[in-house]
């Protein structure tokens, strides 16, 4: 038994935030009906044709779901939908801001009818009708998120801001309306009562910027940016080994300066060197020392240097690339990896980070467009001829 078998999930979604968040819940066993435009679907099935035809973005975060194409628009779909919700636990949704509500789905509309139903609803910068604030309705993608909460200030070179390589600000939203979902669930264990969860990208990635905000609290210098490397702690980030690889390492106390002195650059008089006598000064002295620490590594592979510094106990890492991803023995040796079935054959999958020894996560197919609309439909109480209407009308 799963934790969430028996829960029906319903979700009008598309990109990453709503349909990274109902992957998770799909993982603990839940029903994840996914709603479908006709036609062309979650535009994130068309961002790209990388993993055998099928999108990236897609193929992670949809397996496990069943797709119901459904012109929310037009007529035909009220009664799908109501027939819908009146069987789910919880309804999500990330259309734009007032859409739920103008179909009837807003949980002011719903929870007297459906009072065990949980109502998730995910924006860029909250879905609030009372304190809707001036941000409320514009449009937000990931990036925009990402430099609204400060994240780009903070991230890149000296020179130039950089986004994160992923989409960070859709994660944060999905993870937090997943533990929501999650919570709303217990709580309704408890009271019999379902209940309306709002989640807004912005305050989700500004949450994540606790550590800057902080730093730079009450008028005080935000953290410089850094590249690659840490911004008040140094040495901590990337360095150049011989080879041309690259190795990463981070030093968080002096009794590691001292052993990295010693152990890895093999210089013990460098530990009381004034310039370096603390993370502060050595922070301040950072291409000084940098310059120290890449000289030495000139003579040493890449492999020779995380020698040295495991020899330390220095945290390092190898810079890995997607490739070594991929491959990478520590995941291979944890047998982190299966397959999921895909409309154009089967690809791997990583299993859900924290095994749990009573259940084996969910891990079904990415469905295709539509695949289970009239199983559904007829699941529902819609006839033949109804769901043969629907199709000529186009409603699904």
């Amino acid at each position: 038994m799963r934790p969430l078998d028996g829960i029906t999930v319903v979700t009008l979604e598309h990109a990453i935030a709503a349909p990274f968040c109902t992957r998770q819940l799909a993982d603990l066993g839940a029903r994840v009906i996914k709603v479908e435009r006709p036609g062309s679907g979650d535009f994130a099935r068309a961002y790209d044709e990388r993993v055998r035809g099928l999108a990236s973005h897609f193929v992670w975060t949809n397996r496990s779901k069943e797709s119901l194409t459904l012109d929310v628009k037009q007529a035909q779909a009220q009664d799908v939908l109501a027939r819908l919700i009146e069987g789910a636990d919880v309804l999500v949704q990330n259309l734009a801001p007032g859409a739920a509500a103008r179909l009837g789905l807003s949980y002011e509309d719903l929870c007297e009818k459906h009072p065990r139903l949980i109502v998730c609803d995910i924006s860029g910068y909250g879905d609030d009708t009372q304190n809707k604030g001036p941000y409320r309705d514009k449009k937000a993608y990931d990036l925009l998120i990402q430099s609204e909460s400060g994240f780009l200030s903070i991230t890149g070179s000296p020179d130039e801001p950089a986004k994160a390589g992923c989409s960070i600000a859709d994660i944060a939203a999905g993870m937090y309306a997943y533990t929501n979902i999650l919570s709303a669930l217990i709580q309704r264990g408890r009271t019999g009562r379902g209940c309306r969860i709002d989640v807004s990208m912005l305050e989700s990635m500004v949450e994540w910027m606790g550590y800057p905000m902080y730093y730079a609290f009450d008028g005080a210098m935000p953290p410089p940016r850094a590249g690659a490397a840490h911004a008040t702690i140094y040495p901590y980030g990337p360095f150049p080994a011989g080879d041309g690889k690259t190795v990463m390492l981070g030093l968080q106390n002096e009794r590691e300066w001292e052993a990295f002195c010693r152990l890895v650059l093999q210089s013990p008089a460098l530990a009381t060197d004034e310039r370096f006598s603390s993370n502060s000064k050595r922070t301040a002295a950072r291409q000084e020392l940098r310059q120290l620490i890449v000289d030495t590594f000139a003579s040493l592979s890449a492999e020779q240097v995380i020698a040295r510094l495991d020899d330390a106990q220095i945290a390092n890492a190898h810079m890995n690339d997607m490739q070594d991803v991929w491959s990478h023995e520590q995941l291979q040796a944890r047998g982190r990896w299966t397959q999921v079935e895909t409309p154009t054959g089967p690809v791997p999958a990583l299993l859900p980070p924290g095994q749990n020894g009573n259940f084996a996560p969910r891990m079904d197919a990415v469905p295709a467009l539509g695949q289970h609309t009239e199983s559904i439909l007829a699941e529902l109480g819609f006839s033949p001829d109804a769901i043969e209407a629907m199709r000529t009308e186009k409603a699904i």
